[in-house]
């Protein structure tokens, strides 16, 4: 049932289209359930888009960011046929999926893309229950920032693999850059914000900045949470409730756990469980060290639910398939890794012409000052010319603080910023602050870096100007020197592949990336040489700046299958490689 069909269009557009005229309404997501052998037809195309006070042409899938949550048995087969009515080229990829590899989505590799115009059918398997999603691969730094993406529930054949609960909630997390009213703009040709990626604004959830829920005393509700965000690292949180961490990317956890609020990088997923005990108002929260964000309101109300999950929430289950995995993997954990993989930045700035006397800052911390070219000892990134003139300093929070001296707001305490690097914070649209998107800071600047993670752009004017040109993300094999797309790595089906993934500090940019193996699973074993005590089935890793991961993939699915850090702009800059898993017949 695969087809593709080709159309004379144009492949390159020489400006995104921003005008709403008479483009549809977005509307909420809606939830299908496509039995299997079913079909379902995914359109892609434009929609006026109400975030704010502002309406915005954005993309998306059957007319709904995100796109409808598709919900599917396991073990099930069924066909999506994709059609394309935006004005670039496009694919689905259907991210943590063990599917066939011709449907995976990856342009000029699995597939041609799909033109303006095009059609394309992809044959979808679900080997395992769990939370996936489905977003393109071609400029996935504009297209998925402009609203594509969606969820994709698997069903478990076993009815006891989930604790029971009473309702299931699957949320999309995700930011947009607003500035002046507007989206902030796209070159067509090439990505930017390469150095960190594209931080949003204004934060979503379910597409919304706005997001109410309603649910009765006494429920236990199942929370499903995937990052669609570019580049931020959202730590979720519901204070005043138990939260039990359940499942991850690719199915449940070896043991669940009570948690506070949960890490998911982007292209991760959480499963947590909450039990509304009481009545009142409460907040699904994004808490960093350094601002806390409201991305939910949740209202419980009464009368008590009846026949409600509330009986069995105290367990703490301990899964034996996961048990047996983490028993089977002991054995590689004082292995040599077979593959070790460097994480690298390079950076070119070229110094100021026209003789002037230089300098040397850190864009992360510019009361770092040199005169010889270097890296910053605070964070390791590379300093960068400056010449030697006056400079203001502006409290990203009060901009109407401005001092000629480094130093701290006396308004805020936060740190103060060179000037030209200050940018909008958070909620703050182009000067139309939301609601949901609000962020309160109450730490000073530096804790944006805490816990290995950049939590905010620390250097959103520096950061704009970063183009694959100038800034270049690398995946270096340490054992052939080979780097992105020249690794060459291949492995055979039953392979347990040990895989080394190190964030160097010998870079450029030293930064946290959420590493991505499509079509494979993988366990993470270790972490800094510290084995890990509870283990889920993974696609996605967030590596922390300095940190040293070892994972064991499980190489079940033979194919050419991809490998990228997940920040959009790191991928388009071409942070990622292809490795094949063979079988005995190929």
């Amino acid at each position: 049932m695969e087809q593709v069909e080709k159309v004379q269009a144009k492949q390159h557009v020489d400006a995104f289209p921003v005008d709403v005229k008479g483009l549809p309404r977005a509307h909420r997501p809606s939830i299908v359930d496509v039995a299997p052998g079913g079909s379902f037809d995914l359109r892609i195309h434009p929609v006026a888009k109400r975030i704010g006070e502002g309406t915005h042409r954005m993309l998306s899938y059957n007319g709904s960011i995100p796109g409808p949550t598709l919900r599917v048995q396991q073990g099930s087969e069924i066909y999506v046929n994709v059609s394309n009515e935006t004005e670039m080229d496009t694919t689905v990829h259907w991210h943590g999926l063990r599917l066939e590899n011709r449907y995976d989505g990856v342009p000029h590799e699995t597939q041609a893309p799909i033109p303006p115009g095009g059609r394309y059918t992809h044959r979808l398997t679900f080997p395992d229950a769990g939370l996936f999603w489905y977003h393109p691969h071609m400029r996935e730094d504009y297209a998925q920032e402009m609203g594509l993406y969606g969820n994709i529930i698997v069903e478990p054949n076993d009815r006891s693999y989930w604790p029971p609960v009473d309702r299931d909630v699957v949320y999309t997390l995700d930011d947009i850059l607003i500035e002046n009213g507007k989206i902030a703009s796209f070159d067509p040709h090439e990505s930017n914000f390469t150095a960190m990626g594209r931080f949003g604004n204004v934060l979503l959830i379910g597409g919304e900045t706005d997001q109410q829920l309603e649910v009765q005393r006494g429920e236990v509700a199942r929370f499903g949470l995937t990052n669609t965000a570019n580049t931020r690292v959202f730590k979720v949180a519901l204070p005043g409730l138990r939260m039990k961490l359940v499942g991850s990317d690719g199915g449940r956890y070896e043991r669940e756990q009570w948690v506070d609020d949960v890490v998911i990088a982007p292209s991760e997923r959480a499963i947590v469980d909450v039990l509304f005990s009481d009545s009142g108002e409460f907040t699904l929260r994004h808490v960093t060290p350094e601002r806390d964000y409201l991305l939910s309101t949740i209202t419980v109300v009464d009368p008590p639910k009846e026949e409600a999950q509330r009986a069995g929430f105290d367990t703490l289950r301990i899964n034996a398939d996961m048990a047996a995995e983490h028993k089977r993997a002991a054995k590689y954990l004082d292995a040599p890794p077979d593959k070790t993989l460097a994480l690298v930045a390079e950076m070119d700035f070229e110094a100021p012409g026209g003789g002037e006397t230089l300098r040397y800052v850190c864009p992360m911390h510019p009361e770092v000052v040199r005169e010889v070219p270097g890296k910053c000892p605070k964070c390791g990134m590379k300093l960068m010319p400056q010449t030697m003139q006056p400079i203001s300093y502006t409290c990203p929070m009060h901009p109407d603080v401005v001092s000629d001296e480094a130093g701290k707001c006396p308004k805020c305490g936060m740190k103060l910023m060179p000037s030209d690097q200050v940018a909008a914070p958070v909620g703050d649209a182009g000067g139309e602050e939301t609601h949901h998107g609000t962020g309160h800071a109450h730490h000073d600047h530096g804790d944006a870096m805490a816990d290995g993670i950049e939590w905010e752009d620390l250097m959103p004017e520096v950061n704009r100007t970063t183009t694959p040109a100038n800034m270049r993300w690398r995946l270096i094999d340490r054992d052939s020197g080979k780097a992105n797309a020249n690794i060459d790595w291949s492995f055979n089906v039953g392979d347990q592949v040990k895989i080394r993934l190190v964030n160097e500090m010998e870079s450029d940019h030293p930064m946290h990336h959420p590493f991505h193996i499509h079509g494979e699973r993988f366990l993470v074993l270790a972490r800094n040489g510290m084995p890990e005590e509870n283990l889920v089935w993974k696609d996605t890793v967030l590596i922390r700046t300095a940190e040293v991961i070892d994972t064991l993939m499980d190489a079940s699915n033979p194919g050419l299958w991809m490998a990228h850090c997940h920040i959009a702009e790191h991928m388009e800059s071409g942070m990622m490689f292809s490795f094949q898993v063979r079988s005995d017949s190929n």
